[in-house]
C-alpha cells in the first residue's frame, strides 16, 4: 500500500507570499543551513541579506506547507502549488490535479506534521529545499510515524515562490 504520497509533499510545501528583499545573484549557489524552521544570514552584503530574506520566507513556508498537511487545507495547497507542478516519490510521478486530489481525499490521516534540517541552496530566482518531513498518524494499517527525506524546488514568479517541483523519499521503518 502506498504511504501519504501527497501528504508528504503537502507537507513540505506552504501558502504562496510575496519575498521581499533583493533577489540573490544568479548562479550564487549559496546555501543556508538551518534547524527546525529558523533562518540565520551569513553575510552583510546587500544580495544576502536579500537571501537571508528569502531563505526566512521559504522556510516559513514549508513549515505553513506542514500544519496545513494536518488540516488538509486544499485552499493552501492550490495557492502554493505552480501550474504544471510535478510530484515524485519512489517509483511514482504525480501532476499538480493528482496531488491535490490526494492530499483532500487520501485514505491517511496525519496528526502532526514537522520539518527538521532545512537546507535552502540559492539559484538566482530558483530555490531548492532539502530536508526531513517528519509525519505521525493513522493509516488503514494502523498507527504510523515516517521520515521523508525531500527536495523541493521553488521558483519566484511576479515576486511570490511557488514550488514548481517536489520529490520525495520514505525512509522505511526499522525493525523492532
Amino acid at each position: 500500500m502506498k504511504h501519504v504520497p501527497a501528504l508528504a509533499l503537502l507537507s513540505a510545501l506552504a501558502a504562496s507570499v510575496a519575498c521581499g528583499g533583493s533577489s540573490p545573484p544568479p548562479g550564487g549557489g549559496a546555501d543556508s543551513g538551518v534547524g527546525a524552521g529558523a533562518a540565520s544570514a551569513t553575510a552583510d552584503s546587500t544580495d544576502n541579506r536579500g537571501a537571508a530574506d528569502d531563505d526566512r520566507a521559504l522556510l516559513e513556508l514549508e513549515d505553513q506547507w506542514a500544519a496545513a498537511v494536518v488540516k488538509r487545507d486544499s485552499v493552501t495547497f492550490e495557492r502554493l502549488l505552480a501550474p504544471g507542478f510535478v510530484y515524485s516519490e519512489d517509483d511514482r510521478t504525480m501532476t499538480r490535479d493528482q496531488v491535490l486530489r490526494e492530499i483532500v481525499s487520501g485514505a491517511d490521516t496525519v496528526r502532526s506534521a514537522h520539518n527538521e534540517e532545512m537546507r535552502v541552496h540559492h539559484f538566482g530566482p530558483t530555490a531548492v529545499v532539502t530536508g526531513w518531513l517528519v509525519l505521525s498518524g493513522r493509516g488503514a494499517g494502523g498507527a504510523f510515524d515516517r521520515r521523508f527525506r525531500y527536495t523541493d524546488t521553488w521558483a519566484r514568479r511576479d515576486g511570490q515562490w511557488q514550488i514548481v517541483a517536489a520529490h520525495d523519499y520514505l525512509v522505511p521503518a526499522r525493525r523492532k
